[in-house]
């Protein structure tokens, strides 16, 4: 996956180079017209520029590689920490692979820079590289009205994008419905650069006070004019930044939601459990059937512990045994528990499996677990029952159900009503976050038999005060491909269908895959940033290098250093925040998109804290390349 995303990301760093390499020849047309001049043949300045790009290129390549070689280690440091992964196996590496990745893609970038500075330099005219610095940019006037058409619609256009990705996201449910909204979101972004040149200015200048003020009216012409030859630029800075503060916001918010649910949904040390009454054979969802021998549909049977004593596990390594029992009806299906809401839910979710069986508990078997969980305990009269369900988008869906508190359920022949007119939270089984779909609770008395039980569980501790201990124990479940088979394994390969998941296990799986998000999400978000500030900031120091004969006249009709250099400080901060602004609009509901198809896994209270964070690395970096632009920009237009 990193090696696909780095070679994208050379791609975009590839275009931020070649762009700077063509901001630092326009600055020396008059040099190479200065060359011209006394002899020298455009080939001979080729050279001169080759050579040069191959020096600052080997040069970069060596310091860039030294500075990634520590500044990964680095990075890894700070993934795994904000994880509190175990890092006592750490150490420093150096891939040779990657090293020399990173040197071809270099080496193709720089080819392309030479072939583009060949090209620039052989369609030179020496009258134009003279005068060069006496050159402006065509700039097309916009029909103003024209213009104020073209916004709204591209207003209208992101506004309907907004509404499709936040208030009909469920209708989404396929990477071709996906894809309208963001190829939307992408013509509207265009659309509103390509037209903000052509009615901003005329309306500052009805308001003569504002346009009339200081050098207001030098300001907003000079961002005017940048505005107008940027709009393809512009609009990929603003998507590169809203990409930035999507991605580091929704996986710092992943992330932050990750380690809550993995304390909250690992409260012990093992869960195992098996299918009951297993038949002579099923037909999976491959067509294929598996046949099950008379030992297996036995052992099917009895329960967990049962089984593991019969075949010689030591149950002195655990303690705080609970076992329970699953059940399920085949006429309770999630069709059957929606009833007459059911098409309502069907044309909402068409998704779903709806002859999805419920799984059902009996109150005192989940008051056993609830305890040793920590959890909830619950309380049902005789013809009661509550649904358990705490993954968001499931949990709303039967909501829609329960709010009619007389919702009537049928199971085991007798009728059940709802206590409650909501889901309440409770799980049983361990998992990385919360995904119970639901879990139908119900009375002791309830007539559920041993033919409609589904499964067993186990849910235990360690019996353990050491961890040499604990893991000597973990190893009875689990255990690495180059260690020998667990015992679990091996009462596997014997027929016997115990599964589980231990808490170790879970943390480790959880904390990798959360890593390699987080990883990507600031690797990403941070190059994009890099990208777009980089890009903005070459723009102004080539707009402040063509116009430094303005800043001088400036000068001659009064205007003193400060005042020049706050027209200055305003028109770069304009320049900076305009495409940073429609980002942030973006960011509001690209957001809420992404923390809704991450349902279950990131939750929406973890974004703030995030998106202070994002605010925070934003603020840095866009804000040192604001600042360096700035005192860039005042170096060359002072006075000489």
């Amino acid at each position: 996956m990193l090696g696909y995303i780095s070679v994208f990301v050379a791609i975009v760093l590839g275009l931020l180079i070649v762009y700077a390499n063509n901001f630092l020849i326009n600055r020396r047309k008059k040099e190479f017209g200065i060359y011209m001049s006394l002899g020298m043949g455009k080939r001979q300045i080729s050279k001169i520029i080759l050579m040069e790009t191959m020096l600052v290129g080997i040069i970069s390549l060596a310091i860039g590689i030294v500075i990634g070689v520590f500044g990964s280690q680095f990075m890894s440091v700070l993934v795994a920490k904000m994880f509190e992964a175990d890092m006592h196996e750490f150490q420093f590496v150096f891939s040779q692979n990657s090293c020399i990745k990173t040197c071809i893609y270099f080496a193709v970038m720089y080819i392309a820079v030479m072939f583009f500075n060949t090209v620039t330099i052989s369609r030179y005219k020496l009258i134009n590289l003279l005068n060069a610095q006496k050159k402006n940019e065509k700039v097309k006037i916009k029909n103003p009205v024209v213009s104020v058409l073209v916004f709204i619609v591209a207003s209208c256009i992101l506004g309907y994008a907004y509404w499709k990705v936040t208030a009909d996201i469920h209708s989404l449910d396929t990477a071709e419905k996906i894809l309208p909204p963001i190829l939307m979101g992408i013509v509207g972004t265009v659309a509103v650069f390509w037209s903000l040149s052509g009615f901003i200015l005329q309306i500052v200048q009805g308001n003569k006070k504002i346009y009339l003020k200081d050098t207001n009216m030098f300001v907003l012409r000079q961002i005017n004019n940048k505005i107008n030859t940027m709009v393809i630029s512009m609009s990929v800075i603003c998507l590169m930044l809203f990409m930035t503060i999507s991605i580091l916001s929704s996986s710092l918010a992943l992330r932050n939601t990750m380690q809550k649910d993995l304390i909250e949904m690992t409260p012990v040390d093992v869960n195992l459990y098996k299918t009951a009454n297993l038949p002579e054979s099923i037909t999976n969802a491959n067509g294929k059937t598996i046949t099950y021998t008379k030992e297996q549909m036995e052992d099917s049977k009895i329960l967990v512990q049962e089984t593991l004593e019969n075949n010689g596990f030591d149950m002195s390594n655990l303690k705080d045994i609970v076992e329970i029992s699953i059940y399920t009806d085949k006429n309770l299906t999630w069709e059957a528990f929606f009833g007459d809401k059911t098409e309502e839910v069907k044309a909402e979710f068409p998704m779903l499996q709806y002859n999805t069986e419920e799984e059902i508990i009996k109150i005192s078997d989940y008051n056993k677990i609830a305890k040793l969980y920590g959890i909830e305990e619950y309380e049902l009269k005789d013809n009661e029952y509550i649904v358990l369900c705490d993954f968001n988008s499931m949990e709303n869906i039967r909501n829609k159900v329960l709010k009619n508190r007389n919702h009537i359920l049928k199971i085991a022949g007798k009728q059940y009503n709802s206590k409650y007119n909501e889901c309440k939270s409770g799980f049983i089984v361990m998992s990385t976050s919360h995904i119970n779909t639901g879990i139908i609770i119900v009375p002791d008395n309830c007539s559920l038999t041993e033919n409609m039980k589904k499964r067993s569980l186990l849910a235990a501790n360690y019996n353990a005060t050491t961890n040499e201990k604990k893991e000597e124990i973990e190893n009875l479940f689990h255990s690495n491909p180059d260690e020998e088979e667990s015992f679990i394994e091996k009462l596997c390969n014997k027929g016997i269908g115990i599964d589980g998941l231990t808490k170790i296990t879970i943390m480790e799986s959880s904390v990798g895959l959360a890593t390699i998000v987080t990883f990507i999400a600031i690797y990403l978000g941070i190059i994009f940033l890099i990208a777009s500030s980089a890009i903005l900031a070459l723009k102004q120091l080539t707009e402040s290098s063509d116009n430094k004969q303005r800043y001088t006249i400036l000068r001659k009709i009064g205007c003193d250093e400060k005042m020049i250099n706050k027209s200055l400080f305003t028109q770069i901060g304009i320049f900076f925040m305009v495409p940073l602004v429609l980002a942030i609009i973006h960011s509001v509901f690209g957001i809420q998109f992404a923390i809704e198809i991450l349902s279950g896994i990131a939750a929406k209270e973890d974004l703030l804290p995030s998106i202070i964070a994002t605010v925070i690395v934003i603020g840095i970096i866009y804000g040192a390349y604001f600042i360096a632009t700035y005192f860039g920009s005042k170096n060359i237009i002072k006075e000489e």
